[in-house]
């Protein structure tokens, strides 16, 4: 997995390094064809923004949040990432079992 952590209007210490990387590796232990990694952090007047785009096999998911805490943005930005690449996972499991590729729903 490559990662590459930018900083706009900001400078990337090593303990934001630390934070971010840390927190990737959430999303690495769920899925392991996560091929590269892209975060770019901003300052925007008072507000701190997070963004990230993951290349999955088959798949780029892009991210993106805000809020006026670095560290709450990146925890929401994982936290999303986290979401749809788990719902990619079970796409890609569901299209294993069935050929429609869409998960099938126990009728009533």
């Amino acid at each position: 997995m490559n990662l590459h952590l930018t900083g706009r209007h900001l400078e990337i210490t090593p303990a934001i390094r630390d934070y971010a990387t840390g927190k990737i590796d959430k999303i690495k232990r769920h899925f392991d064809n996560v091929i590269d990694v892209n975060i770019i952090l901003s300052v925007e007047k008072l507000k701190q923004k997070a963004e990230a785009t993951i290349h999955i096999s088959g798949k780029d998911v892009f991210v993106e949040c805000e809020d006026e805490n670095l560290y709450a943005a990146i925890d929401a930005l994982v936290d999303k990432l986290d979401r749809q690449v788990m719902k990619h996972k079970e796409k890609l499991a569901a299209r294993r079992h069935d050929d429609s590729g869409k998960h099938v729903a126990a009728e009533e």
